[in-house]
């Protein structure tokens, strides 16, 4: 199970908003991959405690990596490589996927060298003794919503009359709103309307990828760099950077933004191009 910061042991635990610890913090980011037939979750923690830190190294504490989507599954890591690489037809990913890290007790933990614990401990950590396979640590949570894997789920379509223009692309709170003055700018009567529609969808695309260099780039090289930045609260810029982050995208500028479309739009020009030689066939 996933575990929220309001839940309660009946022993110090370590977490990124824990009261029993003074100073000590445990955090993480996480990176997402699709490789052919596999799901590959890469794991960057912060732990900040010397205590787990050596349990963790000698064996007597392990990571686990949670992952709660369609269902929950486990697996446990290796503290020297927090990795793990899953067979796609043994998991199925919904359209929000939840992780978290579990440090987990691999025998049984005193907490009589904890000097780490806040003053209300200091008469009772030596009495404190967690059995062996219990938690003894969990990280923030890192979600990763709709949109990770379809560019389509960035986009909504509204149809407006009174719009003085044929279209007009909005960058919104959550997704790239395209305006349509007519439904026959849509193609709403062609077979291959979708197609079609690519062109806009990769204008949208570029207009939102050059606000995100915008918000995150470094103000020195105007390099966003995926690796340095923490994850986007604005949910436009979070599903963008999950998409880029799970195609492996390193890094955004202006003079890749096209490669990086390319990337991460499944060949959306390349499939418009199709519905056009189709079409062009079809006339003659």
């Amino acid at each position: 199970m996933i575990y929220k910061k309001d839940a309660n042991f009946p022993y110090p635990i370590l977490s990124s908003t824990t009261l029993a610890y003074e100073e000590s913090d445990f955090t993480i980011k996480v990176s997402f991959e699709e490789d052919g037939d596999l799901y590959r979750f890469k794991i960057m923690p912060q732990l900040t405690s010397a205590f787990v830190e050596a349990l963790l190294n000698s064996g007597d504490a392990q990571y686990l990596l949670v992952i709660q989507s369609k269902d929950t599954k486990f697996f446990p890591l290796d503290p020297h490589s927090l990795q793990v690489e899953i067979a796609k037809n043994r998991m199925s990913l919904s359209n929000r996927t939840s992780i978290q890290i579990h440090i987990v007790a691999k025998s049984e933990i005193r907490f009589d060298n904890n000097d780490e614990l806040n003053s209300f401990y200091d008469e009772l950590k030596h009495s404190i003794i967690v059995p062996k396979f219990s938690m003894i640590g969990f990280s923030n949570i890192v979600t990763f919503e709709g949109g990770m894997k379809n560019p389509l789920d960035l986009f909504e379509k509204r149809l407006n009359p009174n719009l003085s223009s044929a279209i007009k692309f909005e960058l919104g709170t959550e997704c790239i709103i395209l305006h349509f003055q007519d439904e026959e700018i849509q193609f709403q009567s062609m077979s291959k309307a979708s197609a079609f529609m690519n062109p806009y969808l990769y204008t949208g695309l570029r207009m939102a990828l050059e606000r995100f260099i915008s918000n995150y780039a470094d103000e020195d090289d105007d390099v966003v760099e995926f690796s340095q930045m923490t994850q986007p609260e604005d949910l436009l810029d979070f599903k963008l950077y999950n998409l880029m982050t799970s195609k492996a995208v390193e890094e955004l500028h202006v003079d890749n933004i096209d490669e990086v479309i390319g990337r991460i739009s499944h060949q959306i020009i390349e499939k418009y191009v199709k519905a056009v030689k189709e079409l062009a066939v079809h006339e003659d």
